[in-house]
Protein backbone atom coordinates (compact mmCIF):
# COMPACT_ATOMS: atom_id res chain seq x y z
CA UNK A 1 0.00 0.00 0.00
CA UNK A 2 1.11 3.05 -0.72
CA UNK A 3 1.66 5.73 2.38
CA UNK A 4 -0.01 8.77 2.26
CA UNK A 5 1.35 12.31 3.00
CA UNK A 6 1.22 13.08 6.45
CA UNK A 7 1.94 16.51 8.05
CA UNK A 8 5.60 16.71 9.42
CA UNK A 9 4.86 19.55 11.87
CA UNK A 10 2.29 16.98 13.42
CA UNK A 11 4.31 14.48 15.16
CA UNK A 12 7.10 14.80 17.71
CA UNK A 13 10.95 13.64 16.90
CA UNK A 14 10.13 10.14 15.01
CA UNK A 15 12.42 7.82 14.52
CA UNK A 16 12.40 4.07 12.37
CA UNK A 17 15.15 1.33 13.99
CA UNK A 18 14.87 -1.94 11.30
CA UNK A 19 16.40 -5.29 11.00
CA UNK A 20 17.69 -5.60 7.18
CA UNK A 21 18.01 -9.34 6.26
CA UNK A 22 14.21 -11.15 6.91
CA UNK A 23 12.56 -7.55 7.38
CA UNK A 24 13.59 -4.59 5.40
CA UNK A 25 15.31 -7.08 3.09
CA UNK A 26 13.57 -10.06 1.83
CA UNK A 27 15.12 -13.42 3.44
CA UNK A 28 15.96 -14.85 -0.02
CA UNK A 29 16.28 -12.20 -2.33
CA UNK A 30 17.43 -9.35 -0.60
CA UNK A 31 14.81 -7.48 -2.21
CA UNK A 32 13.13 -4.68 -0.62
CA UNK A 33 11.05 -3.06 -3.19
CA UNK A 34 7.47 -3.11 -1.58
CA UNK A 35 9.12 -1.08 0.98
CA UNK A 36 9.88 2.04 -0.91
CA UNK A 37 7.09 4.35 -0.49
CA UNK A 38 7.45 4.21 2.83
CA UNK A 39 11.23 4.68 2.92
CA UNK A 40 10.38 7.74 0.30
CA UNK A 41 7.64 9.22 2.70
CA UNK A 42 9.77 8.75 5.82
CA UNK A 43 12.62 10.34 3.93
CA UNK A 44 10.39 13.69 2.81
CA UNK A 45 9.38 13.85 6.87
CA UNK A 46 12.48 13.68 7.81
CA UNK A 47 12.00 10.56 9.83
CA UNK A 48 15.48 8.54 9.85
CA UNK A 49 15.30 5.01 9.05
CA UNK A 50 18.37 3.77 11.21
CA UNK A 51 19.72 0.06 10.20
CA UNK A 52 20.28 -2.05 13.50
CA UNK A 53 21.79 -5.40 11.61
CA UNK A 54 23.68 -8.51 11.84
CA UNK A 55 25.36 -7.27 8.43
CA UNK A 56 28.83 -5.66 8.76
CA UNK A 57 30.10 -2.23 8.40
CA UNK A 58 31.31 -2.66 4.69
CA UNK A 59 27.93 -4.09 3.84
CA UNK A 60 25.83 -1.68 5.23
CA UNK A 61 27.99 1.62 3.39
CA UNK A 62 26.56 0.36 -0.38
CA UNK A 63 23.17 -0.42 1.07
CA UNK A 64 22.55 3.24 2.38
CA UNK A 65 23.18 4.46 -0.59
CA UNK A 66 20.95 2.64 -1.91
CA UNK A 67 18.07 2.32 -0.17
CA UNK A 68 18.92 6.01 0.31
CA UNK A 69 19.71 6.24 4.15
CA UNK A 70 23.32 8.18 4.25
CA UNK A 71 21.46 10.76 6.13
CA UNK A 72 21.09 8.36 9.02
CA UNK A 73 23.53 6.70 11.41
CA UNK A 74 23.23 2.71 11.11
CA UNK A 75 24.29 0.33 13.94
CA UNK A 76 26.58 -2.64 12.73
CA UNK A 77 27.33 -6.55 13.95
CA UNK A 78 24.45 -6.63 16.42
CA UNK A 79 25.15 -3.80 18.27
CA UNK A 80 29.42 -3.96 18.30
CA UNK A 81 29.67 -0.81 16.21
CA UNK A 82 27.97 2.57 15.38
CA UNK A 83 28.04 4.38 12.44
CA UNK A 84 27.55 8.37 12.68
CA UNK A 85 27.10 10.91 10.12
CA UNK A 86 27.99 14.29 11.52
CA UNK A 87 24.45 15.39 12.40
CA UNK A 88 24.87 12.71 15.15
CA UNK A 89 28.20 13.55 16.15
CA UNK A 90 29.21 14.76 19.23
CA UNK A 91 32.86 17.28 19.23
CA UNK A 92 33.92 16.01 22.13
CA UNK A 93 32.63 12.65 22.25
CA UNK A 94 33.62 10.99 19.12
CA UNK A 95 36.82 10.98 17.05
CA UNK A 96 36.49 12.86 13.81
CA UNK A 97 34.99 11.60 10.51
CA UNK A 98 36.69 8.61 8.30
CA UNK A 99 37.06 9.05 4.76
CA UNK A 100 33.11 8.01 4.42
CA UNK A 101 31.85 11.20 6.25
CA UNK A 102 31.33 8.83 9.10
CA UNK A 103 31.96 8.65 12.71
CA UNK A 104 32.61 5.00 14.08
CA UNK A 105 31.77 4.11 17.98
CA UNK A 106 32.74 1.07 18.84
CA UNK A 107 30.49 -0.48 21.74
CA UNK A 108 31.84 -3.84 21.59
CA UNK A 109 34.59 -5.72 21.39
CA UNK A 110 38.01 -6.51 19.12
CA UNK A 111 37.18 -8.82 16.86
CA UNK A 112 40.53 -10.79 17.54
CA UNK A 113 39.57 -11.37 20.83
CA UNK A 114 36.55 -13.19 19.86
CA UNK A 115 38.12 -15.59 17.77
CA UNK A 116 40.96 -15.87 20.41
CA UNK A 117 38.12 -17.07 22.86
CA UNK A 118 36.31 -18.98 20.16
CA UNK A 119 39.15 -21.09 19.57
CA UNK A 120 39.65 -21.78 23.18
CA UNK A 121 36.59 -22.77 24.33
CA UNK A 122 35.94 -25.07 20.87
CA UNK A 123 39.33 -27.40 22.39
CA UNK A 124 38.18 -27.04 25.96
CA UNK A 125 34.61 -28.25 25.61
CA UNK A 126 35.24 -30.19 22.45
CA UNK A 127 32.33 -28.65 20.79
CA UNK A 128 31.85 -28.44 16.81
CA UNK A 129 31.15 -25.60 14.99
CA UNK A 130 31.89 -23.66 12.11
CA UNK A 131 32.93 -19.57 12.07
CA UNK A 132 31.85 -17.73 8.88
CA UNK A 133 35.96 -16.37 8.97
CA UNK A 134 36.36 -20.15 8.76
CA UNK A 135 33.79 -20.60 5.51
CA UNK A 136 34.96 -20.61 2.27
CA UNK A 137 33.43 -17.97 0.03
CA UNK A 138 32.05 -20.79 -2.11
CA UNK A 139 30.20 -22.32 0.77
CA UNK A 140 29.11 -18.91 2.24
CA UNK A 141 27.31 -17.71 -0.94
CA UNK A 142 25.75 -21.14 -1.29
CA UNK A 143 24.49 -20.96 2.40
CA UNK A 144 23.40 -17.12 2.50
CA UNK A 145 22.19 -16.75 -1.10
CA UNK A 146 24.64 -13.53 -1.11
CA UNK A 147 26.11 -12.78 -4.34
CA UNK A 148 29.81 -13.22 -4.33
CA UNK A 149 31.11 -9.10 -3.62
CA UNK A 150 28.64 -9.34 -0.91
CA UNK A 151 29.31 -12.48 0.76
CA UNK A 152 32.97 -10.91 0.39
CA UNK A 153 31.92 -7.62 2.79
CA UNK A 154 29.80 -10.13 5.02
CA UNK A 155 33.60 -11.51 6.00
CA UNK A 156 35.13 -7.76 7.20
CA UNK A 157 34.04 -8.77 10.76
CA UNK A 158 34.88 -5.82 13.23
CA UNK A 159 33.15 -6.75 16.84
CA UNK A 160 31.75 -9.97 16.40
CA UNK A 161 32.11 -13.34 14.73
CA UNK A 162 28.87 -15.48 13.10
CA UNK A 163 28.89 -18.80 13.51
CA UNK A 164 27.39 -22.12 12.77
CA UNK A 165 26.29 -24.32 15.87
CA UNK A 166 26.90 -28.24 14.68
CA UNK A 167 26.16 -29.70 18.30
CA UNK A 168 23.10 -30.08 21.03
CA UNK A 169 21.41 -28.00 23.03
CA UNK A 170 23.30 -29.17 26.32
CA UNK A 171 26.45 -28.49 24.92
CA UNK A 172 25.31 -25.14 23.19
CA UNK A 173 24.63 -24.61 27.40
CA UNK A 174 28.15 -25.27 28.32
CA UNK A 175 29.35 -22.91 25.53
CA UNK A 176 27.28 -20.35 26.55
CA UNK A 177 28.45 -19.88 29.65
CA UNK A 178 32.17 -20.00 28.53
CA UNK A 179 31.43 -17.67 26.53
CA UNK A 180 29.80 -15.28 29.23
CA UNK A 181 32.98 -15.67 31.53
CA UNK A 182 34.31 -13.72 29.09
CA UNK A 183 32.35 -11.24 28.92
CA UNK A 184 30.96 -12.19 25.55
CA UNK A 185 27.64 -12.90 24.06
CA UNK A 186 26.00 -15.70 22.17
CA UNK A 187 22.39 -14.52 20.20
CA UNK A 188 20.25 -16.44 17.44
CA UNK A 189 19.76 -14.62 13.69
CA UNK A 190 17.89 -15.90 10.82
CA UNK A 191 20.95 -17.80 9.46
CA UNK A 192 23.87 -17.66 11.96
CA UNK A 193 24.40 -17.58 16.28
CA UNK A 194 26.85 -14.32 16.37
CA UNK A 195 29.45 -13.61 19.01
CA UNK A 196 29.44 -10.43 20.05
CA UNK A 197 30.85 -8.56 23.51
CA UNK A 198 28.25 -7.37 25.75
CA UNK A 199 26.43 -5.50 23.90
CA UNK A 200 23.55 -5.88 21.32
CA UNK A 201 20.85 -4.44 19.33
CA UNK A 202 18.59 -3.22 22.37
CA UNK A 203 21.65 -1.51 24.23
CA UNK A 204 23.05 -0.10 20.91
CA UNK A 205 19.44 1.22 20.15
CA UNK A 206 19.18 2.77 23.50
CA UNK A 207 22.31 4.50 23.23
CA UNK A 208 21.31 6.42 20.11
CA UNK A 209 18.19 7.44 21.32
CA UNK A 210 19.91 8.52 24.47
CA UNK A 211 22.46 10.47 21.72
CA UNK A 212 19.20 12.18 19.79
CA UNK A 213 17.56 13.33 22.75
CA UNK A 214 21.21 14.98 24.05
CA UNK A 215 21.48 16.29 20.91
CA UNK A 216 18.59 17.88 19.73
CA UNK A 217 16.72 18.15 23.38
CA UNK A 218 13.80 15.91 22.57
CA UNK A 219 12.60 12.35 23.20
CA UNK A 220 11.80 10.89 20.20
CA UNK A 221 8.99 8.95 19.70
CA UNK A 222 10.50 5.06 18.53
CA UNK A 223 9.53 1.93 16.25
CA UNK A 224 11.69 -0.76 15.65
CA UNK A 225 11.12 -3.56 13.36
CA UNK A 226 12.69 -6.89 13.38
CA UNK A 227 11.71 -10.70 12.79
CA UNK A 228 14.65 -12.69 14.68
CA UNK A 229 15.14 -13.68 18.36
CA UNK A 230 18.76 -11.00 17.59
CA UNK A 231 15.92 -8.25 17.34
CA UNK A 232 13.96 -8.76 20.54
CA UNK A 233 16.30 -6.57 22.74
CA UNK A 234 15.57 -3.91 19.95
CA UNK A 235 12.10 -4.19 19.75
CA UNK A 236 12.06 -3.69 23.66
CA UNK A 237 13.57 -0.41 24.19
CA UNK A 238 11.30 1.69 21.90
CA UNK A 239 8.09 2.67 22.06
CA UNK A 240 6.47 0.69 19.80
CA UNK A 241 7.25 -2.63 17.70
CA UNK A 242 6.77 -5.04 14.65
CA UNK A 243 7.47 -8.72 14.53
CA UNK A 244 7.98 -9.33 11.19
CA UNK A 245 6.84 -13.19 10.12
CA UNK A 246 9.59 -14.97 10.20
CA UNK A 247 10.94 -17.60 7.34
CA UNK A 248 12.11 -19.97 10.18
CA UNK A 249 10.36 -21.00 13.17
CA UNK A 250 12.31 -19.45 15.85
CA UNK A 251 10.35 -17.89 18.45
CA UNK A 252 10.53 -14.35 18.96
CA UNK A 253 8.59 -12.43 22.17
CA UNK A 254 9.61 -9.73 23.36
CA UNK A 255 8.09 -8.57 26.63
CA UNK A 256 6.17 -4.94 24.89
CA UNK A 257 3.18 -4.09 25.18
CA UNK A 258 2.96 -1.81 22.11
CA UNK A 259 3.24 -4.80 19.44
CA UNK A 260 2.33 -6.04 16.19
CA UNK A 261 3.00 -8.86 14.59
CA UNK A 262 2.35 -9.00 10.89
CA UNK A 263 0.85 -11.86 8.41
CA UNK A 264 3.62 -11.14 5.36
CA UNK A 265 7.26 -11.84 5.61
CA UNK A 266 10.40 -9.83 4.30
CA UNK A 267 9.31 -5.94 3.10
CA UNK A 268 5.79 -6.69 2.98
CA UNK A 269 5.61 -7.45 6.76
CA UNK A 270 7.47 -4.52 6.86
CA UNK A 271 5.53 -2.09 5.00
CA UNK A 272 2.41 -3.76 7.03
CA UNK A 273 3.91 -3.08 10.24
CA UNK A 274 4.45 1.02 9.46
CA UNK A 275 1.17 0.94 8.31
CA UNK A 276 -0.43 -0.58 11.38
CA UNK A 277 1.12 1.69 13.73
CA UNK A 278 2.15 4.99 11.37
CA UNK A 279 -0.09 4.57 8.38
CA UNK A 280 -2.65 6.57 10.38
CA UNK A 281 -0.87 9.22 12.14
CA UNK A 282 -3.23 11.73 11.03
CA UNK A 283 -6.60 10.02 12.58
CA UNK A 284 -4.73 9.10 15.77
CA UNK A 285 -6.38 10.33 18.96
CA UNK A 286 -3.13 13.38 20.68
CA UNK A 287 -1.99 11.07 23.43
CA UNK A 288 -0.44 8.54 20.53
CA UNK A 289 1.01 11.38 18.77
CA UNK A 290 2.75 12.41 22.11
CA UNK A 291 4.27 9.05 22.33
CA UNK A 292 1.79 7.93 25.39
CA UNK A 293 -0.19 3.79 24.90
CA UNK A 294 -3.35 3.90 22.84
CA UNK A 295 -6.14 3.21 24.05
CA UNK A 296 -7.82 1.20 21.57
CA UNK A 297 -7.44 -2.61 21.75
CA UNK A 298 -4.05 -3.99 20.32
CA UNK A 299 -3.34 -6.24 17.78
CA UNK A 300 -4.20 -9.86 18.36
CA UNK A 301 -0.84 -12.34 18.42
CA UNK A 302 -1.76 -13.31 14.65
CA UNK A 303 -1.38 -9.79 13.94
CA UNK A 304 -4.40 -9.06 13.27
CA UNK A 305 -6.07 -5.60 15.20
CA UNK A 306 -8.30 -6.76 17.61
Amino acid sequence: MTPSAASPSACPPRLVFTDLDGSLLDHHSYDWEPARPWLARLKAEGVPVIPVTSKTRSEILPLRRELGLEDAPFIAENGALAGLPLAWSHARLDRGPGPDGLAIRTLGVDIGLIRQRLAVWRERLGVRFTTMSEMSLEALVDFTGLAEPQARLARLREGSEPLIWEEGDEPLAAFCEGLEGDGLRLVRGGRFWHVTGDCHKGSAVAWLIERFEALRGHRPRTLALGDGPNDIAMLEVVDQAVVIRGCHDLEVSPDQASLYRSLATGPDGWVEGMEHWWGRDERRPSSVEEGRPPTEPGPREDGVPA
